[in-house]
């Protein structure tokens, strides 16, 4: 028996930064994961995935992942989606910037 389909985004990294990125509902990426298209279609989800497969020369290594609606927009359901979204883990660069807890 098939599994029933989950709600999904496409997410990939970055080719030449390195960053999480997320498909967006326009077609283009984002760095920010509430602002990913939240796919609740698999068809559809598996079509944008084939679609990003064929940008080898921005992105590199996409794939669907599990996410939930949230009042902002989707929210990661897995730990390893939820670290991605907060960007490198060494401090001195990226997202993890501008928290506030971070000395450099």
């Amino acid at each position: 028996m098939a599994r029933e389909f989950t709600p999904k985004v496409l997410t990939a990294n970055h080719l030449l930064e390195g960053d999480a990125i997320y498909r967006d509902g326009s077609g283009g990426w984002s760095r920010n994961h509430q602002e990913a298209k939240l796919f609740t279609d698999q068809r559809e989800a598996e079509a944008a995935l084939v679609a990003a497969l064929a940008e080898p020369g921005t992105i590199v290594g996409p794939y669907l992942a599990d996410a939930k609606a949230g009042p902002n927009g989707p929210l990661p359901v897995h730990f390893r989606e939820a670290f991605r979204t907060r960007g490198p883990s060494n401090y001195n660069h990226g997202k993890q910037v501008e928290l506030n807890h971070v000395s450099v």
